[in-house]
């Protein structure tokens, strides 16, 4: 299937947009509710998420999409879906409310249970990271500077990427049985692009994420030339019957 992954890129900044626009705004406009997993939405991600649907839909009407904000399809209905859009309008709520800036948009494409199209803005930013099956992994700076990414595999001395919200006793087990010497923290989808631009080697994840929280990261972090599994090395699947993901590792080859 043939996806203009510029337009891809233009709809996200354009959410990232709308974003800001709250974010820079009043007090007021950061009145949260809570999601059934108690955790934080506000007025943000469901104007990002509706600019997104309507313009996903308006490029591309026989795709379908699954959204945080829009994820209640029964597994009955999607089974067979060949491709879909996998939407996280505003990945790092929490980091959102505490005004640090660590927020993304995420927007990836699935094919048969597997990412091969991810897009990541960072507006406070105005960093672009995306990459396809066909293109690889790419980085668009601020001032407009385009360069491809690849992973960083030194044989000693590895940094760790970990959540700056999520962090687990689990996770200092898992990276001792790798030569991590030093560790960095961030917000949201960002974790994947510290692998996949090398300023990290290793992002491992214990506990629950939902396949929006990491289909673009994903993506981005494949075709730089790292891999994304469940902790076993099984394949890191999407589509599931359950959009809820399990652990898993995102590490250099």
């Amino acid at each position: 299937m043939q996806i203009d992954i510029e337009r891809i890129n233009a709809i996200a900044i354009e959410a990232g947009k709308a974003i800001l626009e709250v974010y820079n705004g009043t007090q007021a406009d950061f009145q949260t509710t809570l999601k059934s997993d108690n955790s934080p939405l506000t007025v943000a991600d469901r104007i990002a998420n509706d600019l997104i649907v309507k313009a996903l839909k308006e490029a591309y009407p026989l795709i379908l999409i699954i959204s945080e904000e829009g994820k209640d399809i029964p597994y009955d209905d999607r089974k067979d879906w060949s491709y879909f859009w996998c939407v996280d309008p505003l990945d790092g709520t929490k980091e959102f409310i505490k005004r640090n800036g660590e927020f993304t948009v995420n927007i990836a494409l699935i094919h048969d249970g597997v990412p091969v199209l991810g897009v990541i803005y960072v507006p406070v930013q105005e960093v672009l990271y995306y990459a396809s099956e066909a293109d690889g992994s790419w980085k668009k700076s601020a001032d407009g500077m385009v360069t491809a990414i690849k992973v960083a595999k030194p044989a000693t001395d590895w940094v760790s990427v970990g959540s700056r919200s999520h962090a687990s006793e689990e996770d200092e087990k898992v990276l001792a049985g790798y030569p991590v010497t030093s560790s960095i923290t961030v917000g949201s989808s960002l974790k994947f692009c510290m692998v996949a631009e090398g300023k990290a080697q290793i992002y491992y994840r214990h506990g629950p994420t939902m396949e929006w929280d990491t289909a673009a990261g994903h993506a981005i972090a494949n075709y730089s030339g790292a891999r994304v599994t469940q902790p076993n090395g099984e394949p890191f699947s999407y589509n599931k019957p359950s959009l809820l993901n399990g652990s898993f590792l995102c590490i250099v080859n």
